[in-house]
């Protein structure tokens, strides 16, 4: 029972320190952060196994953490507060071919990673953006004048 204890109470921290992190895609993290999401696994399952290094301790967890993904992903369809919290919303960072340096950087953005998603799309300087837009999931999605 410890263990169940020690895995739900892991996830929701996780989940709860991810989110305070910020919202970069995976193919957006730099090195840094991805050492930082390593680092914040393997402490985690220090914690949620302890000294109990056991097969049924490991299934556990194992069942623990995927029980407490499906709550969650339950609470999201079922309440939109809840979803908004958990995921976030899209949030405009750039219109008009002007940047909102003040939402870029509380989303600890630099106008580089913006200008790297514009390149994608064929744009070479910031005037040719109508919109841009970080998605839930961190992706930056560019529409071009």
């Amino acid at each position: 029972m410890d263990t169940i204890i020690r895995a739900t109470v892991a996830y929701w921290l996780l989940l709860v320190t991810l989110r305070l992190l910020g919202r970069r895609s995976v193919s957006q993290q730099s090195p840094f952060e991805l050492l930082v999401l390593f680092m914040l696994g393997g402490i985690s399952i220090q914690a949620i196994v302890a000294d109990d290094r056991s097969l049924i301790n490991a299934v556990a967890a194992v069942f623990t953490i995927a029980a407490n993904h499906l709550l969650v992903s339950a609470f999201k369809q079922r309440n939109e507060a809840f979803r908004k919290l958990v995921d976030g919303t899209p949030i405009i960072v750039a219109s008009d071919g002007k940047v909102d340096e003040r939402t870029l950087s509380g989303l600890r953005m630099v106008e580089e990673d913006l200008m790297a998603a514009a390149r994608e799309k064929g744009a070479r300087d910031i005037e040719e953006i109508e919109l841009a837009v970080v998605e839930r999931d961190g992706n930056i999605t560019i529409f071009r004048r």
